[in-house]
């Protein structure tokens, strides 16, 4: 049975359909408007508040503290500099990715680790020998993501300091309306954003102090539907959808290297031992992952004359569609499927995430993607593109 974060008084408030769905045993708004346009449209030409509460999230610290983190993760941890931010996955013994997610240090012997699936017994796992305290914080601390272009003027409006120094991927407190909150320069929308990171006591408040600050600025909450669209344009990865857990995978199949979903470039071979570190250069040995995760522009002129063929208008996906779809090369053999894909309201095309052998990452490959109209399936052109799609300066800037 879900419920609600410590924001969902007010996401509840804002609401209208009650159009909820699940996420780590919370309710998470699907859509707040009657469509999800003006809220994709908040992100990426005003301010949103994205409640990511239901996120995982863990507090270690002690003497090993680094230890266990560079233990884990494919990423240098003794690199990683007070007050920094690291995007990276995490493997198991097989070099098969269990999750990604954030970690940021606070201080030489603290960090916070974020995750999408909970990762307490994998942590305590790994932490067998090791000096260190693991604390899950995931209930206690609530986490909302204020992005889009004008997301630092309602920042610098409701703290009353400058937010201009605070650089990406970077975190430091700060105070809105007297509470106690932590900044970091993250998100999952490939725009300018942060994240406020709060106890859950003082959810509330901050809320409304951020509301209160955003109205000059046209800000407005976001669900998931607009979340899925942006994240979607930014080429950024959903667990369970472009790629699964080694722990809820089934067979060897549906198990990912991270070079197998375009994290390859987070392993950091010279650093020190870590799970999956053997596996991986056995990878690399043997020439590399033998799937790619790349970007796809889908034909429009193709999946048009599809409609045309059933006396229909075309139609374009209003939300991203997570169910995997075939693809094949130009022999019309199967090469791969499509994990993600929908259109982008910025670009105006259809894109798509999609796995498919190492031989046909390259940029320009042309590919035939199976496509349906009235229950009746067909195939349209699918070319290689560099992701991001959407790669915005502003969210570095």
């Amino acid at each position: 049975m879900s419920v609600g974060t410590a924001f969902h008084p007010r996401t509840a408030a804002h609401n209208r359909k009650m159009q909820w769905r699940e996420w780590s045993g919370y309710f998470a708004a699907s859509v707040y408007a009657d469509f999800h346009d003006i809220e994709y449209n908040a992100i990426r030409e005003q301010a949103a508040l994205i409640d990511v509460s239901p996120l995982y999230k863990y507090e270690i610290q002690g003497r090993d503290a680094e230890q266990l983190v560079d233990r884990v993760i494919t990423r240098d941890a003794t690199k990683l500099k007070v007050g920094q931010i690291y995007y990276t996955p995490w493997c198991d013994e097989a070099g098969k990715v269990v999750d990604d997610g954030t970690i940021q240090r606070f201080g030489g012997t603290r960090f916070r680790w974020t995750a999408a699936d909970p990762q307490y017994r994998w942590l305590q796992l790994n932490a067998a020998g090791l000096e260190v305290e693991i604390e899950d914080i995931s209930e206690s601390t609530a986490a909302l993501a204020l992005q889009g272009p004008l997301s630092r003027s309602v920042l610098e409006s409701a703290g009353g300091e400058s937010f201009a120094d605070l650089r990406y991927f970077r975190r430091r407190p700060a105070t809105v309306a007297g509470i106690p909150i932590d900044v970091s320069r993250t998100g999952y929308t490939g725009d300018l954003g942060y994240e406020l990171w709060v106890k859950s006591d003082h959810a509330l408040d901050l809320w409304d102090a951020i509301v209160a600050a955003g109205k000059p600025f046209g800000i407005r909450p976001a669900g998931m539907i607009a979340l899925d669209i942006v994240r979607l344009e930014a080429g950024l990865i959903l667990l369970e959808v472009d790629y699964t857990s080694a722990r809820h995978a089934m067979n060897s199949d549906q198990a990912y290297s991270p070079g197998e979903i375009g994290l390859g470039k987070l392993v950091d071979f010279d650093k020190g031992d870590f799970v999956g570190r053997r596996a991986l250069l056995e990878e690399r040995r043997i020439g590399g992952p033998r799937r790619r995760l790349v970007g796809l522009e889908i034909s429009w002129p193709d999946i048009d004359a599809m409609y045309h063929a059933r006396g229909l208008p075309p139609s374009a996906p209003a939300v991203v569609d997570r169910l995997a779809i075939p693809l094949y090369d130009a022999n019309g053999r199967p090469v791969g499927r499509i994990t993600s894909h929908g259109w982008s309201p910025m670009l105006k095309k259809p894109i798509a995430l999609a796995s498919v052998p190492a031989a046909l990452e390259r940029p320009g490959t042309h590919l035939q993607a199976e496509w349906t109209v009235q229950a009746r399936r067909g195939r349209v052109g699918a070319t290689v593109v560099e992701t991001p799609f959407l790669d915005l300066a502003r969210k570095r800037a």
